[in-house]
């Protein structure tokens, strides 16, 4: 059977490309502006056209030619627009420039007329005067010949089997021959941090993590969540393609230098509070994760997101823990550069929370997916070093594609944290 088909715009790393995938879609296409978040999405999504490209430079036309669509009917376009300016965290400026991209996104809805669209974005979206961008945003695509499912709905990460409090504004657009889908149910199942990362060995037990993010190690899972997430239990609602995975592989774990008296103060945290002076928050073992930040990105001074402290080592989560929290299997790797891989996860959507969206538009089709069974090699592991200038050059796009991270030589930071 046939898979119905979906393209990501502003794809990141690929956790809504993942969350797709699991229901039953098949993402034929990714577009995404930085070449090194295309390069991740690369290496895990090695059967996606990845089109490293800003969406203000593309038409649908283009699109479909470079993913060799033909004129082949699109079942979804999903996308959250860069949120800065939408964002509680900083000033909520209605009129920033960087909001035109909803826009686009709309403009290529248009072109491609999928069958659905989804639109995510923060929750601050639907709060004060960005409440009326909002308005204008559904009524674009109705404009565009798509019906919103209404009233819309802020999701929470939490309710959908993620160990982290993530509220998350979703727009469902139907085209107007469609019958259209729910939003989906919260679940009844909530999983823990404990239960999220207490298998992973402690990354400080390895002198090779200093030089190399990966390590080849034997330990024991039991929680069904975390061994689900290792492919030793099969997860009946998964559809995604098997991919090529050794479990007994530590990825995403660079260490990080502390200080010790940094370490001192976060072993004196208790569980659940925030540290006095780095203002890290300490996990809770049978609490959730408080929400995984990008930090700022290089035009705004490259800061490295503040990481919570883990629940019961004195540093900061890894990579790799901060991707367990957001519900991202173990095959599934960030860039080796821990300012990078943070930034990866913090501005993607869980692929569980986008699961549970994407399977009430496979509800609405009546398809009964299937999983692949053919195993899909990932892509070559360079992928996931390369520097900014590196990976313009893979992708033949301009080097200052995106504004550069500038580096401050002896500006001491909290915890001597190294990125």
């Amino acid at each position: 059977m046939t898979r119905p088909i979906g393209i990501d715009l502003f794809a990141g790393a690929g956790g809504m490309s993942l969350g797709f995938e699991q229901a039953g879609f098949d993402i034929v296409a990714a577009v995404e502006i930085d070449p090194i978040h295309c390069a991740t999405h690369e290496y895990n999504f090695p059967h996606t056209t990845t089109i490293c490209a800003s969406v203000t430079d593309l038409t649908g036309t283009e699109i479909r030619r470079r993913a060799q669509l033909g004129t082949k009917e699109i079942d979804v376009v999903v996308g959250g627009a860069p949120c800065q300016g939408f964002s509680l965290m900083g000033k909520r400026v209605f009129d920033d420039p960087r909001n035109q991209l909803v826009f686009h996104y709309v403009r290529l809805v248009r072109e491609l007329q999928p069958k659905y669209c989804v639109f995510e974005n923060v929750k601050g979206l639907t709060l004060g005067k960005h409440a009326q961008f909002l308005d204008e945003l559904i009524t674009a695509l109705g404009d565009a010949g798509y019906t919103v499912l209404t009233p819309y709905k802020v999701l929470n990460a939490a309710d959908y089997g993620v160990p982290q409090d993530r509220r998350r504004l979703f727009l469902i657009g139907t085209r107007q021959d469609l019958a259209s889908p729910q939003y989906p149910e919260p679940s009844k199942d909530r999983v823990n941090v404990l239960e999220a990362i207490g298998d992973l060995p402690d990354a400080d037990r390895f002198d090779a993590l200093w030089e190399t993010d990966a390590v080849s190690c034997q330990w024991e899972t039991t929680s069904p969540y975390a061994r689900k997430l290792r492919g030793f239990e099969p997860d009946p609602d998964d559809y995604s393609h098997p991919r090529k995975f050794s479990p007994e592989l530590l990825t995403c774990s660079l260490r990080t230098q502390h200080a010790q008296s940094s370490r001192s103060r976060f072993e004196a945290t208790l569980p659940g509070k925030t540290e006095s002076i780095s203002r890290f928050r300490k996990l809770e073992p049978s609490g959730i994760c408080n929400t995984l930040r990008a930090g700022t990105d290089s035009a705004r001074g490259a800061h490295t997101s503040p990481r919570p402290i883990h629940p019961f080592f004195a540093r900061v989560i890894t990579v790799r823990e901060a991707a367990r929290l957001h519900s991202y299997p173990d095959w599934f790797r960030l860039h080796t550069t821990k300012w990078h891989g943070c930034r990866q996860i913090g501005n993607s959507v869980p692929p569980l929370l986008a699961r549970a969206v994407a399977g009430e538009l496979i509800k609405a089709r009546e398809i009964q997916p299937s999983k692949p069974k053919r195993v899909l090699a990932l892509g070559e592991a360079r992928l996931l070093s390369l520097d900014m200038s590196n990976a313009s050059a893979h992708f033949k796009v301009p080097r200052d594609t995106i504004a550069q991270r500038e580096r401050k030589i002896g500006v001491k930071e909290v915890g001597k944290e190294q990125s």
